[in-house]
Parts: C-alpha cells; sequence; structure tokens
C-alpha cells in the first residue's frame, strides 16, 4: 500500500502549472487584470480633477453672505445666492411630492397586482423609454402643460418638469424593493386573514421602505442639478421668491447665466453655486448609501 503524504502543499505548488493551468492564460489574466486597473484609474482622473477645479474656486468665494443675500446685478460687487438655494429646494420638494405617488403606486400595481400580464410589460417599457429622453424634452413638456395653461413660468412648473425626470428611478427602485420581500411573507399574511390591501399596505410596503427611500434621494439628486427643463418653466429670477406661480432662480440656471457673465464677481458665485449643488448631491449620496444598508426584511 502506497503511503498518504501528510506534507502540506508548497506555495510553489499552488500557481497553477500543477493543475495544467497553461502559463500563457495566467499571463493573460495579469495583463487583463492590470488593464482593468488602469482603466479604473484613468476614470477617476476626469471626476478628481472637476472635484479639484470646483472645491478650488467656489471654496475662496464662499462665505455667511452666500446664504443671506441675493445675486447682484451686472457689475456689481458682493452678493449671495440666496434666492437660488431657496428656488432649487423648492422645485426639488415639488418634483418629489409629485413624482412619488406616482412612482410608488405604479411598482405597486405592476408588481402586487398585475405582475405577468400586458398592462406591467407595457408600464415597463415606458418607464425604460421615459428614463432615456433628454431632461430638455421634460422641460417642453413642463412648458406645455403647466407655462402656456398658467400663463407664465413658474416653481410649480419647474417641479413638473423635474417630476418627469426623477420618475423612472422612483418607479424601478421601488420595484426591486417590492420583489425583495419574500413570496412567503405574503403568503402569511394572506393565511392569517389579511387582505391583499393590507398584506401591501402594512407589511410589504413597509418592508421595501428602505429602497423606496434611496430612489427618491437618487432622484432628487439628479434633479438638483438639471438646468435645461428649468430654463422652459422656472426661467429666473433675481429678486426674493413671492410664490409659487412665480419665476423662481435656481441654482443650475444661475451658473447658467453667470459663467458666461463678463464680471468676475458673477462668475466667482456660479463656482459657488457649483460647489453648493456638489455638496447637496454628496449628503443626498450619503443618504441613500446609509438608507440602502438597512435590511429590508
Amino acid at each position: 500500500m502506497t503511503p498518504i503524504s501528510s506534507e502540506l502543499p508548497r506555495q510553489s505548488d499552488l500557481d497553477g502549472n500543477q493543475f495544467g493551468v497553461d502559463p500563457s492564460r495566467q499571463l493573460f489574466g495579469k495583463v487583463m487584470t492590470g488593464l482593468v486597473f488602469a482603466c479604473v484609474a484613468i476614470s477617476i482622473i476626469p471626476l478628481a480633477s472637476i472635484l479639484y477645479m470646483v472645491i478650488a474656486n467656489g471654496l475662496s468665494g464662499l462665505s455667511p453672505a452666500i446664504f443671506t443675500d441675493l445675486p447682484p446685478a451686472a457689475g456689481m460687487s458682493g452678493g449671495g445666492l440666496k434666492n437660488a438655494i431657496i428656488g432649487t429646494l423648492l422645485t426639488c420638494a415639488i418634483g418629489a411630492i409629485i413624482s412619488i405617488p406616482f412612482g410608488v403606486l405604479t411598482a405597486i400595481y405592476t408588481i402586487e397586482f398585475s405582475q405577468g400580464n400586458w398592462i406591467s410589460q407595457f408600464v415597463r417599457f415606458c418607464t425604460n423609454v421615459l428614463s432615456g429622453v433628454p431632461s430638455i424634452i421634460a422641460g417642453l413638456f413642463a412648458y406645455g402643460i403647466v407655462v402656456l395653461l398658467t400663463g407664465g413660468f413658474s416653481a410649480v412648473a419647474g417641479g413638473a418638469a423635474l417630476s418627469v425626470l426623477m420618475l423612472p428611478t422612483i418607479i424601478r427602485t421601488a420595484e426591486e424593493g417590492l420583489k425583495s420581500v419574500p413570496k412567503a411573507t405574503r403568503l402569511a399574511a394572506i393565511g392569517v386573514g389579511a387582505t391583499n390591501f393590507e398584506t401591501v399596505t402594512q407589511i410589504v410596503l413597509p418592508a421595501s421602505l428602505p429602497f423606496i427611500a434611496t430612489g427618491v434621494t437618487l432622484a432628487i439628486a439628479r434633479a438638483a442639478g438639471e438646468t435645461a427643463p428649468l430654463l422652459f418653466t422656472c426661467l429666473f429670477n433675481q429678486y426674493d421668491i413671492n410664490g409659487l406661480w412665480q419665476p423662481t432662480a435656481t441654482l443650475s440656471v444661475l451658473i447658467y447665466n453667470f459663467a458666461i457673465s463678463p464680471y468676475k464677481n458673477q462668475q466667482q458665485l456660479a463656482w459657488v453655486a457649483a460647489l453648493l449643488i456638489l455638496m447637496m448631491i454628496l449628503v443626498i449620496s450619503i443618504i441613500a448609501r446609509v438608507v440602502s444598508r438597512r435590511k429590508v426584511y
């Protein structure tokens, strides 16, 4: 009988050749791994340069007056971004108020009540198409539906345009959240006498809230930086906001207007506005990450 060796394999025996791995394939794998790391590094360079430019140019103009003063007139010094900050938060809030109910209810219908039929497939097709629509088309849509009917530019029109852009993200994340709840949970709820409506509203929907919250925050982060749809809906306002149905200043449109201005002070404010949007998106993204770490069920 051949004795069984108790000697542990040496590290040199674990290089793959012992198992018949071609050395050329090993070399190819190492080369491809190096290329992947190189591509990652190259992709980080533009992001790092953008962050550096925005932070370096924006921090120098950041001051308490940015949050308390109105934008300056052409050629004037000083000034702030008070109305643009409020307008950005206001239009995003209006867009969220419009899109969240429609997005969540659509996801509930397609997953819980019409899964697999042609209606749910048509809704998903429309959602995919809507997610690829350019933002300027959403602005033209809101212009024709809200601005022309109401007779003026307004924060409501801007929020309506942003809601169109936010809707696909909310629908998709809400659908994934509802799918993540095990089918056994639904059957258990029905088994103890709960109706379909009670099962969805009291068990399935609360369990999928982390997914929904993540989708909402990501949708708001995207909407906060949009410019084209707001040019057709909110326009701009040099003064404080007097109502929801008045032209409203936003940070993205202010950047568009001040970046091409020949005055250095307005160009500096454009950099500060870009930094504020970057910080806003960063905070929203962190919130989304924190919320998504919660266990769904």
